[in-house]
């Protein structure tokens, strides 16, 4: 079966009927919604991406990528090709929810939560753990601006009932995902984007932790080279497929390219074995599915 572990439910660019088409023109059979961040954008052109990976990738150019990617304005807003977008302070859990529970056969829901923003983050969880379709906790320390061992108290819990957490590190403190290990040690901990920003580096902090895991989604952030890389130093049963749609990749006529990243896996991992782990074996296993 294989299963989208990453996926914004942003209407404004899919609606769920028609995510619902594409995930059956290009064979994905199951879906995991959290809350949108952000309004649709436009993709940088792909000389600018290979830029990013080729700078972001290695340690010791990483500083000059950062500064590609952390445009934030004091308007809570991120800069992407100099246009300024609004960031969701508290994305919408019950819209994730609400399409659960239209298309339960095909969509699950991550709860959304931020310990900055305007939503008590305990309380979020609470209110959607017991939710038909519910597979865990998203958040984004990134954009949100904290450190991942605020997300302590709702981590705790989701220990307690073996979900998992699913995080968007970031740069320096908000990138110490071990500080929160250190805290709730059994967490099951999925770091988005092939382990962004830090990559091999955060590979060999995690090799020895059986817990942390890795998704595959995106292609700004995620090349194939570091696809690939990701696979071959941790192995076939740590990595999960993903998309990060609606955003990015679009095809040559210009619209969002569902199947991308499912077809680059494919391509890449021909074995048939490898490719049942990564597209949905290993996250079935993880969130408690198979």
């Amino acid at each position: 079966m294989v299963i989208d572990c990453h996926y914004h439910l942003e209407e404004r660019a899919l609606s769920a009927d028609a995510l619902i088409r594409e995930m059956d023109r290009c064979g994905v059979a199951k879906n995991a919604l959290m809350g949108s961040m952000v309004a649709p954008f436009h993709e940088p052109p792909k000389f600018m991406i290979s830029l990013l990976q080729a700078l972001i990738e290695k340690a010791f150019t990483r500083g000059l990528a950062r500064a590609l990617v952390s445009n934030f304005t004091d308007r809570g807003e991120v800069k992407i090709l100099g246009r300024p977008y609004t960031i969701e302070t508290d994305p919408d859990n019950q819209k994730v929810f609400e399409a659960v529970k239209k298309y339960p056969d095909r969509f699950l829901g991550w709860v959304f939560v931020n310990p900055r923003g305007k939503k008590d983050m305990v309380s979020e969880f609470e209110k959607y753990k017991d939710s038909p379709g519910f597979i865990g906790v998203k958040a984004h320390p990134f954009w949100h601006h904290f450190r991942p061992v605020e997300l302590a108290p709702v981590g705790q819990r989701l220990a307690g009932i073996g979900k998992p957490l699913l995080i968007h590190a970031g740069f320096g403190g908000e990138g110490d995902f071990e500080a929160l290990l250190g805290r709730v040690p059994d967490l099951k901990l999925i770091l988005a984007h092939a382990g962004f920003p830090e990559y091999g580096d955060t590979w060999a902090r995690i090799k020895g932790r059986r817990n942390v895991y890795l998704d595959l989604s995106q292609t700004s952030y995620t090349s194939e080279r570091a696809t690939r890389e990701s696979v071959d130093y941790l192995g076939p049963d740590r990595l999960f497929f993903g998309t990060d749609g609606p955003y990015g990749f679009h095809g040559p006529d210009g619209r969002y390219d569902y199947g991308f990243i499912k077809r680059r896996i494919e391509r890449m991992f021909p074995d048939r074995g490898v490719q049942a782990r990564l597209l949905g074996e290993n996250f079935a296993e993880v969130a408690g599915l198979a």
